[in-house]
């Protein structure tokens, strides 16, 4: 014969499979990185004791101030990310939660998204050197640029790579330079013909940038809304779309003529 259970021992036996659902939910993990502001690198200046840009076989300009690249760190493919830290991550503005699939290729190996990392960035700055020589009408056979970047994978720097790569040969091209000695950060894809593109994660670059000193954040125009979410006090943005707007918006700037775009 079954005795029966009373109320407070029935609602007890009932909550046992929440509980141990809950305690599965918050401690399973889940298919997320979490990212936040990463280093930043002027690639005027050294990283590591080595030029980020050397150019042989051209005069080039001493600069004043810096361009700064910038990057988001995210918890690696092999990391497990629970809900307690996707709910955490969730309401900081220093953090943001993203699909794994979205920051590394699905299936692929630690090692394997190391080489895919650095093959985008080895292709990265091939294509910047030749956007910025093609935009001041140099040719590749006479000139020969080198860029040396530790530590960092990825095609977001190439806009930051052909502004130095101008910055060191023509300056803002009656003297001076593009900085105007700021400090000057950013991120956007780059091709051969000068194009700009969309990046990702520019809300928490602008904070890294903002960290490190930058006052002006160059921006791909179609992630404007993005950057202004949660833009740091201090920190300018300007949106480009082209490597020739970019140069003529940092001239305007520093000579303080002419029109500045804004997001």
């Amino acid at each position: 014969m079954l005795s029966r259970l009373t109320r407070p021992q029935a609602v007890a036996v009932c909550a046992l499979p929440v509980v141990a659902l809950l305690a599965t939910a918050v401690f399973a993990p889940l298919p997320f990185s979490v990212a936040q502001p990463g280093m930043t690198a002027n690639v005027l200046g050294e990283n590591k004791g080595d030029p980020v840009i050397t150019i042989t076989g051209a005069d080039t300009y001493k600069t004043r101030g810096q361009l700064r690249m910038t990057t988001i760190e995210a918890t690696g493919p092999d990391q497990d990310v629970s809900l307690g830290d996707v709910l955490d991550g969730w309401f900081r503005t220093d953090q943001a939660i993203m699909p794994r699939d979205s920051v590394y290729p699905s299936g692929d190996s630690v090692k394997e998204i190391e080489e895919h990392n650095a093959e985008e960035m080895k292709k990265s700055q091939d294509t910047a050197t030749e956007a910025a020589l093609n935009h001041l009408g140099e040719q590749s056979d006479d000139i020969k640029v080198t860029l040396r970047l530790a530590d960092v994978g990825g095609p977001s720097a190439g806009l930051l790579f052909s502004l130095g790569i101008v910055d060191k040969l023509d300056g803002d091209g009656s003297g001076g330079d593009l900085t105007g000695g700021r400090v000057i950060a950013g991120t956007g894809t780059i091709d051969a013909d000068g194009k700009v593109g969309a990046v990702g994660g520019v809300a928490l670059k602008t904070q890294a940038a903002r960290r490190d000193g930058a006052t002006v954040f160059l921006v791909p125009k179609a992630e404007c809304s993005d950057a202004e979410s949660n833009l740091p006090k201090g920190l300018r943005l300007i949106p480009v779309t082209t490597l020739k707007g970019a140069i003529g918006a940092l001239v305007a700037l520093e000579k303080g003529q002419g029109s500045v775009p804004s997001c």
